[in-house]
C-alpha cells in the first residue's frame, strides 16, 4: 500500500480575547469613520473640497491599516525583541529630521510646530510610541534583577527615553513627550522597578519641567486656561469653551447624528484633537458612555492577553501597547470634557490622522498575535483557513 504524505502547515490560532479585540477594533473603526464625516464635512466644504474629503483620505488609511494589522497579527511578536534597538534609533533619526534647521524643505512648520515629514504624510513621533514599548520591554527583560538598581537599572531608560522626550519638546510636542515617559514608567512599574526611585526622580524633574514649560508660551497658556479659565486669554481658552458648549448641548441623548452645530467651525480641529466633542454633542451623555466603554473593553481585553502571554517580554509589550492606546483615548476624552488641560492627543481609530491610525492598527495586530497560539494543521485541513487543528 502506498503511503500518502500528508500536507501540514503551522498557523496562528486566535484566542477568545484576540477574536473579541478584532471585533471591538472593527466597531471603533466604523464608529470613527462615521463621526469623522459628521465632524469634518462642513470644514471640508469651507476649504472647497467635497464633504467626504477627510473621510475618503481616512478610508485609504483604514485600508492600509487593515493590511498592516493582518501582517502584524501573523508575525511572531517574540521576534520583535531583536528589532527594539533598530526601531528606537530609526525613530530618533526621523524625529531629528523634523527639528534640524536644514531639513525645513521636507519637514515644514505646520500650526507652529514641526512634527511631520513630507508635508503631513508621516509623523515620526507615532512610530516612537511603538519604539518606546518594544525597547523598554526588551531592556527590562535583559536587565532582570538589576532593574531595581538606580544607576545600572533605571538610568539607561531615563537617558534614552529622555533623549526622545527632548527631541519631542524641540518640535514642540509636550503631549507626546509626556506619553513616552508615562508609557515607559508604567512598563517599568509592571516589571517591578522600585517606587522610591520614581519618587526621587519625580522630585528632581518637576522644577526642570516647569522651567521648560515657562519657555513654551502655548503650553503655559493651556495650563493657565485649565487652572483658571476666567483669567486666561480668550485665544487660549476658546477651544475648550467651544468643546464644553458642544458636549453640554448634547444632553442625555444628543442632538442626533449629523445635527451638531459646533462642527461649523466653532471648535478648531474638531475632526482631530477634539473629535469626542462631536460625539458628546450628537450622541449626548450616552454616546460618551459608549465611547468610554469601548476603550475600557479594549483595556480589559489587552490586559487579559498580557496575563496569558507566552513570555515575559510579550507580557510587557502587551501591557505597553494596551496602555498606549487606552490612556491616549482617555486623555483625549478628559480634555474634551474639561477634566484635563488641552494636550493635542488624538482619539485612536476615531480622529483624523493616518499616521496614528496606522500605528493603532499595527499595535492591535501585535496584541492579537500575543493573544494567539501557534498550531499545526495536518491533511486536507491544512489548506482550509476555517478548519480546526488536527
Amino acid at each position: 500500500m502506498t503511503s500518502v504524505a500528508l500536507e501540514a502547515r503551522d498557523r496562528w490560532a486566535m484566542g477568545v480575547e484576540a477574536r473579541a479585540l478584532v471585533v471591538l477594533t472593527g466597531a471603533l473603526t466604523v464608529f470613527g469613520l462615521s463621526f469623522l464625516y459628521s465632524a469634518s464635512a462642513i470644514v471640508a466644504m469651507q476649504g472647497d473640497h467635497p464633504s467626504w474629503h477627510f473621510v475618503s483620505r481616512q478610508a485609504m488609511g483604514v485600508a492600509v491599516g487593515i493590511v498592516a494589522f493582518a501582517l502584524a497579527a501573523k508575525f511572531d511578536a517574540e521576534k520583535l525583541q531583536r528589532w527594539a534597538w533598530p526601531l528606537m534609533l530609526l525613530t530618533m533619526a526621523l524625529m531629528l529630521v523634523t527639528v534640524l534647521p536644514f531639513t525645513r524643505s521636507i519637514a515644514p512648520s505646520l500650526n507652529g510646530s514641526r512634527r511631520f515629514i513630507l508635508g503631513a504624510s508621516l509623523q515620526p513621533s507615532e512610530l516612537g510610541k511603538l519604539a518606546v514599548v518594544l525597547w523598554t520591554a526588551m531592556l527590562v527583560v535583559k536587565k532582570g534583577d538589576r532593574l531595581r538598581r538606580l544607576t545600572k537599572g533605571l538610568l539607561p531608560f531615563l537617558l534614552v527615553v529622555g533623549a526622545l522626550d527632548l527631541i519631542a519638546v524641540l518640535q514642540p510636542d509636550l503631549s507626546v513627550a509626556m506619553m513616552f515617559t508615562l508609557t515607559m514608567g508604567i512598563i517599568l512599574f509592571a516589571a517591578g522597578a522600585r517606587i522610591g526611585h520614581f519618587v526621587v526622580l519625580g522630585i528632581i524633574a518637576i522644577p526642570l519641567l516647569w522651567s521648560q514649560l515657562l519657555k513654551l508660551q502655548y503650553a503655559l497658556q493651556r495650563v493657565m486656561s485649565f487652572l483658571g479659565p476666567e483669567e486666561s486669554t480668550a485665544v487660549a481658552n476658546y477651544q475648550l469653551r467651544q468643546s464644553l458648549i458642544a458636549v453640554g448641548s448634547g444632553g442625555l441623548i444628543g442632538q442626533g447624528f449629523g445635527q451638531g452645530r459646533q462642527q461649523f467651525g466653532f471648535v478648531p480641529l474638531g475632526y482631530n484633537d477634539f473629535i469626542a466633542s462631536t460625539v458628546g454633542e450628537e450622541w449626548g451623555f450616552l454616546g460618551m458612555v459608549v465611547l468610554v466603554a469601548l476603550f475600557a473593553g479594549y483595556a480589559w481585553l489587552g490586559m487579559r492577553i498580557a496575563r496569558q502571554a507566552r513570555s515575559a517580554f510579550l507580557q510587557l509589550v502587551a501591557i505597553g501597547l494596551t496602555i498606549t492606546t487606552v490612556i491616549t483615548a482617555f486623555l483625549h476624552i478628559g480634555v474634551v470634557i474639561g477634566l484635563l488641560p488641552t494636550t493635542g492627543l488624538t482619539l485612536p481609530f476615531v480622529s483624523y490622522g493616518r499616521s496614528n491610525l496606522l500605528l493603532s492598527f499595527v499595535m492591535t495586530g501585535i496584541l492579537v498575535n500575543i493573544g494567539s497560539r501557534r498550531e499545526r494543521v495536518v491533511g486536507s485541513a491544512a489548506t482550509n483557513p476555517l478548519s480546526a487543528a488536527a
